[in-house]
């Protein structure tokens, strides 16, 4: 790469914001991520979650499951530009039993939005989630959702964020009057009130008013003056923006809002270009980090098909780690050493796709058609480089799946075959069952529901389902499973993505039993996140 190369990679790098937005179920991370958008002025009308008041599906959220329950179930990838950056926003899943999805996408981010609701605060699935940000070391900036409804002191849940999770926070704006009587946002650093004028539904972006200190002391007494004092307090604690605190993970920047109604979004959108860093080196396998303006390097951290019901293609979504992306350049796959081409190679906003010529760190890079590539595969040019992979989560339910139509067999084995690549959901063999009979293992129960309508809808391929009365998961080894085949209440099945033998277990009691009675044989844990993984 030239001396040109180098800097036009370093420029284009420095422009990225690339990030996540988390949160608990039902906390409004599909509106704030359409109000986003909105705000950048890539679309002309936000809509809520088809079901919540008749308004349409968000831009977001694709699948046919997703509009009709009003939930995100997979992610999805928006990319636009706004001001001098480009962002790339990626949506996760807000249902608990698909944080392994959302545990991918946290390995594509360089910063997360933290979106709490007013009045419900930090939720289980939140701090799940922020868990994985300490681990993967990603910078979290908080927005508190849901101001214009009733809700808890702004005050205290600062002081839940701090307590619970152990973040600072440092407020960037706040909130003049009590959840459920939003006033307007005082801009914390210079004292700027402003007051927003709400649209029909919030579908077009909220009107904003700045309005001088003085007449909003005079018209919003006393909200003004509660305002003042909480500041004043914050103030006296040391509460002020400290960018070496919010890069080390100790200290998170604070907004107030409602996506809905699209208060306090623009600003929200402004702190992400101005707070969130740009994409930095990453480490290797080996712990070697590689420079941004290094050759090419990206990392799959998505699988995905169906997303077009009129193309029956997959995509595989990388995550440009370091150097240039050029559309057709072939590329090799770590895990294998073959050669990789990327003739279709395409940028995402949701749904809608379209060529992509070139693409730098940070950008999401859609490859269609991709087979060979799974969640956690390195992809590189010149100097070779393996990212370390990402692992998977415990599943805690298991179920065989037989196909209902014996004339759909060969559907069927698509269908499987498609599941299994994508990763989301395990495909596991059971030597009791054999190949015609796979078991799926998931983290939470809705993802069979979701692998159940896909197989019907996609591939023409209805299915019976038959739970499994395990809970419990452990990795174990030939020998260990000689061992564990003898035992009731527990099977040993092999994951099909790497061969890797999964011992199964009714529950956590006869789990132990076993452990006394057999402490030579190997029983690791997976992944932590899960109830199964402590020990």
């Amino acid at each position: 790469m030239s001396t040109t190369s180098h800097g036009a990679v370093a420029g284009e790098t420095t422009r990225r914001r690339t990030f996540a937005v988390i949160s608990h179920p039902d906390a409004g991370k599909s509106t704030l991520t359409e109000a986003l958008a909105l705000h950048a002025e890539v679309i002309d009308e936000a809509g809520a979650v088809h079901g919540k008041a008749g308004r349409r599906g968000v831009t977001s959220d694709w699948m046919e499951m997703e509009r009709k329950r009003g939930i995100s179930i997979t992610s999805a990838v928006l990319k636009f530009a706004y001001r001098d950056s480009v962002i790339n926003l990626l949506d996760t899943p807000g249902h608990g039993d698909f944080s392994e999805d959302t545990y991918r996408v946290l390995a594509a981010v360089d910063a997360a939005v933290m979106l709490l609701d007013a009045a419900k605060g930090l939720e289980p699935q939140t701090l799940k989630l922020f868990d994985v940000c300490r681990s993967r070391r990603i910078p979290v900036l908080t927005f508190v959702n849901k101001w214009d409804r009733p809700g808890r002191e702004a005050l205290e849940l600062l002081d839940e964020v701090e307590q619970t999770i152990g973040l600072r926070p440092m407020p960037v704006t706040w909130p003049v009057g009590v959840a459920g009587e939003l006033r307007g946002l005082i801009e914390c650093s210079t004292g700027e009130f402003t007051r927003f004028h709400r649209t029909a539904g919030g579908a077009t972006r909220a009107e904003a008013e700045i309005v001088p200190a003085e007449r909003a002391a005079a018209e919003e007494a006393p909200h003004w003056v509660n305002a003042q004092d909480e500041l004043a307090l914050l103030d006296e604690i040391g509460a002020k923006y400290d960018e070496t605190a919010l890069l080390a993970g100790t200290a998170t920047p604070v907004l107030f809002g409602a996506a809905l109604p699209n208060v306090g979004v623009a600003r929200l959108l402004d702190a992400l270009v101005e707070l969130a860093p740009a994409p930095a080196e990453r480490v290797d396998v080996d712990g070697l980090p590689r420079a941004v303006d290094a050759p090419f390097s990206g990392l799959v951290f998505k699988v995905q098909a169906g997303m077009d019901p009129s193309h029956r293609d997959r995509m595989a979504f990388v995550r440009v780690c370091s150097g240039r992306f050029e559309r057709g350049m072939v590329l090799t796959h770590a895990g294998s050493g073959k050669p990789f081409a990327t003739k279709y190679a395409q940028s995402v906003f949701g749904q809608q796709r379209s060529t992509i010529e070139e693409a730098f760190p940070g950008d999401i890079v859609g490859l269609v058609n991709a087979g060979a590539l799974r969640p956690g595969d390195t992809l590189y040019a010149g100097d070779p480089v393996e990212y370390p992979p990402i692992p998977s989560f415990a599943p805690e339910h298991f179920a065989v799946v037989r196909s209902a139509d014996a004339g759909k067999h060969k559907q069927f084995r698509r269908g499987i075959d498609q599941l299994d690549s994508e990763g989301v959901i395990q495909v596991l063999r059971s030597d009791l069952r054999g190949d015609q009979a796979p078991v799926l293992a998931a983290v939470g129960p809705l993802q069979f529901e979701v692998a159940t309508h896909r197989l019907e809808s996609e591939f023409r391929a209805p299915v019976t389902l038959e739970p499994l009365g395990y809970s419990v998961t452990r990795r174990t080894d030939a020998a260990g499973a000689e061992v564990l085949d003898r035992q009731s209440e527990v099977e040993v099945l092999t994951r099909r993505a790497d061969g890797a033998l999964l011992a199964v277990f009714a529950n956590k009691w006869r789990l132990e039993t076993i452990r006394r009675r057999y402490p030579e044989i190997l029983l690791e844990a997976l992944l932590a996140g899960s109830a199964d993984a402590a020990d």
